[in-house]
C-alpha cells in the first residue's frame, strides 16, 4: 500500500464524500482488504450497495480489487491503495468547483470524526479503565502568528509519524489495539 495518496480533482473528492465511502475506505485501511459482503455487515448495508460504492471508490483511485485473497473466485477482494489521503482546501480557494468539492468532502469528514468519537464514548465501558485512561481527548485555544500555526502543525504530524512507526511494530494479540490520533490546529472561527 502507498504510503499517501493526494486528491485533487473535484470529482474524486466528491466521491469521496459520500458517508459510506468514507467508512469503506477507513475499514479497508484498517483491517486490510475484504468483500462487499464482509464491508457490508460491518456497515449494515447490502452487499450490493457495497458494490456499488466500492466502484465509485475505485473510479476514484481510492481502492482497487486485491488479488490473491481469499479461495471463492466468484468473490471480489478490495484494498485501499494508499495508507492516507490528502488535499488541499488552500489550494482550491481560487477555484469555485473545487472549493465546493473540498469543502463538502471536509465536512463529511468533520462528521465522521464526529460519530467516531460518540461510538467511542458510547462503548467507553467495554474497553477496560486502563485503556479509557490512557485516551485523551482536549483543546487549547492560543494566540499564535501563521508561520507559528504552520510550525504548530509540523510538529504535530512529526509526532503522530513518530508514533505510527512504533505502532507498525506491533501486531494483533501483542496487547496493542487500533487508536485514532486527530490532530486539528486552525485559526478559531469564534462561532
Amino acid at each position: 500500500m502507498d504510503e499517501a495518496g493526494r486528491i485533487d480533482d473535484p470529482a474524486h473528492m466528491r466521491a469521496l464524500a459520500h458517508p459510506t465511502r468514507l467508512r469503506i475506505l477507513g475499514l479497508l485501511r484498517a483491517n486490510g482488504p475484504q468483500t462487499a459482503a464482509m464491508l457490508g455487515e460491518l456497515i449494515d448495508e447490502a452487499p450490493g450497495t457495497i458494490s456499488y460504492h466500492c466502484g465509485r471508490l475505485a473510479g476514484a483511485g481510492l481502492i482497487e480489487p486485491a488479488t490473491g485473497q481469499g479461495t471463492d473466485r466468484r468473490e471480489r477482494w478490495w484494498r485501499a491503495v494508499h495508507s492516507s489521503s490528502s488535499w488541499s482546501l488552500e489550494d482550491a480557494l481560487d477555484d469555485p468547483e473545487r472549493a465546493l468539492a473540498v469543502s463538502a468532502l471536509d465536512r463529511a469528514v468533520a462528521r465522521t470524526y464526529a460519530a467516531n468519537f460518540e461510538a467511542y464514548i458510547d462503548r467507553a465501558a467495554t474497553y477496560g479503565r486502563e485503556w479509557v485512561a490512557a485516551g485523551s481527548s482536549s483543546d487549547r485555544v492560543m494566540r499564535l502568528t501563521v508561520s507559528e500555526l504552520a510550525q504548530l502543525g509540523d510538529e504535530m504530524w512529526q509526532l503522530a509519524e513518530k508514533w505510527r512507526a512504533v505502532g507498525a511494530e506491533h501486531v494483533e494479540g501483542d496487547g496493542s489495539e487500533q487508536v485514532v490520533v486527530l490532530q486539528q490546529a486552525y485559526r478559531w472561527p469564534r462561532v
